[in-house]
């Protein structure tokens, strides 16, 4: 069994109808009508420690995104497009009914659904000040009311439920992050004297992960420290955390900087910034409504936005795009071994999705650098590759066919750097619709790649790039085009994004994922997955602050599934060219046999 990799299924759809009737019973008891469970904890995080899979063991779906809403006498799971198929195999429909988000939101569900003058409860830790306005506009329109709970009422019925996480706390050296702690928390204080905001809840872990140059391991692949902090304009900031888990080695990193308090003394410490008086500023994006609410009924001013660590992380420096460079083509080497080593042994028939997992893993284990994988990873085979974040469990585990498409993506977690990659492979021969689905995928990722923008463009301006090549056949996806990257952080991270939905404008030092896909229920997935980063441009003649994408990620797109015929040009030189800095970037460092397939992976199409 692999190192990192867990197969095992976590619930299934049985167990779902009796703690949906446990909770039921809780409802009643307290005089409720419903409660509602996004999956998220109370930093609003999409890696969640055990603990906090509440939604997971009530319904038995296990994706990364969702909210389930539970009434006396019906119950929603609504999810996005990335799980339509996966909610529907997990959960007991005839207990729970599963939304698709394009269709109907979370809110419009309750304001059709729950009674009038029906009671709906929530966690206020589990909600942003957003969403729960957002929630009590749906309950007005339904006639209804909402009603906070102190205690979740998952976690009263929950008996065997996780204790909380525990891992250490560690520094993560200067080599790495490239910027002391104390010269970001300056530039933060900045920009809280801008917003004339004497104190800043830092509620989100990457946020506090990053200002202070800590790592943990609280949650499964992104090395989280969980926990808050708050940072005043002037004086020294309060880091909360169970004691437990604070190192000798993260204090003396810390030192002057910046007080360690246990994790039980935060709402306290939270009472004492009201009792100031003073503006503090609390994340719109992972704020609970629990602390709004702690600040304010202590006599303090909160004032809800950005958090402004979240794009200072994002933009990265010299050091973090230099440990990029270098977790990339140690991440290459290992992924071009584990391709080669498919295509010898998936063609004898005997292989299996879970079996291509634990090889890859081992190839990234073997480069003595691996820390963790940074998500589980999507190993799909025929069907199982139509399912966007589709994960292998030892019930789903599928054997990789001979004339199908397999999927994988993948990422890892090296000290100097995250990658995230998905490369579609054919074993055997591809049906002509297989490749002219693929090629269509390839001819979005390569517009993406080759995309000139001026500053100011956003990821929302330039989604559509990737799409056009499947527009132009009547086909899409349905999910964004790119994430953004963490720096030995999460796998994703924001603000940016290139998405119909990525608003904020891209700057240079920022890093992305470049992925477009396609999916043919039932039958098969595509997806071909870069990491890249936002660097200058200069075009001759030009007026305009112009930008582009280095591509990061060097590893064999498969042309056994490429049509020449569909590609001009240009496109057909792009793809060369990459292959052409692929085997220049990674064949000296393979084995002989390795480098033989990789030059047969990467010749010329042109």
């Amino acid at each position: 069994m692999a190192q990192f990799q867990f197969f095992d299924d976590t619930t299934s759809p049985s167990q779902g109808p009796a703690h949906i009737a446990k909770l039921r019973a809780e409802l009643t008891r307290r005089g409720f009508d419903g409660f509602i469970v996004p999956r998220a904890d109370e930093h609003q995080g999409e890696y969640v420690p055990k603990s906090a899979e509440r939604l997971a063991w009530l319904t038995g779906f296990t994706g990364s995104a969702g909210t389930a809403v539970i009434l006396l006498d019906k119950a929603a799971l609504v999810v996005d497009g990335r799980y339509t198929v996966q909610a529907a195999e997990q959960v007991d429909t005839s207990v729970i009914t599963p939304v698709q988000l394009a269709d109907r939101s979370a809110e419009d569900w309750i304001a059709a659904n729950l009674p009038e003058g029906g009671m709906l409860a929530y966690d206020p830790w589990l909600h942003t000040s957003d969403s729960l306005k957002r929630l009590e506009q749906a309950v007005a329109r339904a006639g209804g009311s909402l009603s906070p709970v102190d205690m979740n009422l998952v976690d009263v019925i929950w008996i065997d439920r996780p204790a909380p996480p525990q891992a250490p706390v560690r520094p993560h050296p200067l080599d790495y992050v490239g910027e002391t702690a104390e010269s970001k928390l300056e530039r933060v204080r900045k920009k809280m004297a801008e917003a004339k905001l004497d104190a800043l809840v830092i509620s989100d872990p990457h946020n506090l992960a990053w200002a202070f140059n800590l790592r943990g391991g609280d949650v499964g692949h992104t090395p989280l420290p969980l926990g808050y902090a708050v940072l005043p304009r002037q004086g020294r900031a309060s880091l909360f955390f169970d004691p437990a888990k604070i190192t000798n080695e993260a204090g003396a990193a810390v030192g002057e900087l910046a007080e360690f308090a246990p994790i039980a003394s935060f709402q306290s410490a939270l009472d004492a910034l009201g009792q100031t008086g003073g503006k503090v500023r609390i994340d719109s994006a992972t704020g609970a409504v629990a602390l709004i609410r702690r600040i304010e009924a202590a006599g303090g001013t909160v004032d809800v936005g950005a958090d402004p660590i979240a794009l200072m992380k994002a933009v990265k420096n010299k050091a973090e795009i230099a440990g990029s460079h270098a977790a990339h083509l140690r991440d290459g080497v290992a992924v071009a071994r584990f391709l080669a080593w498919l295509d010898r042994e998936a063609p004898k028939g005997q292989l299996t999705e879970i079996d291509a997992v634990e090889a890859l893993e081992g190839f990234r284990v073997e480069t003595g650098a691996l820390k963790n994988i940074s998500f589980p990873s999507i190993s799909g085979a025929g069907p199982n590759a139509a399912l966007p974040h589709y994960r292998v469990t030892t019930s789903s585990n599928r054997r990789i066919e001979n004339n199908q498409i397999f999927l994988i993506d993948s990422g890892a977690q090296y000290e100097d750097g995250t990658t995230d990659i998905t490369r579609t492979i054919i074993v055997g021969e591809p049906s002509p619709e297989m490749k002219d689905r693929f090629t269509r995928v390839l001819l979005g990722h390569i517009a993406i790649a080759r995309a000139v923008f001026p500053k100011g463009t956003t990821g929302a301006q330039i989604d559509a790039f990737a799409r056009k090549p499947l527009w132009d056949a009547g086909l899409d996806f349905d999910h964004g085009t790119g994430h953004g990257i963490g720096s030995f952080l999460s796998v994703h991270e924001g603000p940016q994004r290139i998405a119909k939905t990525g608003t904020t404008p891209l700057e240079i030092g920022m890093m992305l994922s470049n992925e477009p896909g396609f999916y043919k229920p039932g039958a098969y997935g595509i997806r071909i997955e870069n990491l890249i980063l936002v660097e200058p441009r200069t075009i001759p003649g030009g007026d305009r602050d112009m930008m582009g994408f280095e591509t990061l990620t060097f590893t064999p797109i498969d042309l056994r599934l490429v049509e020449p015929a569909l590609m001009n040009a240009d496109e057909i030189a792009w793809l060369d060219a990459y292959h052409a800095t692929v085997r220049e970037k990674i064949g000296p460092l393979l084995d002989d046999q390795t480098r033989s397939w990789l030059e047969d992976a990467t010749r010329a199409v042109g």
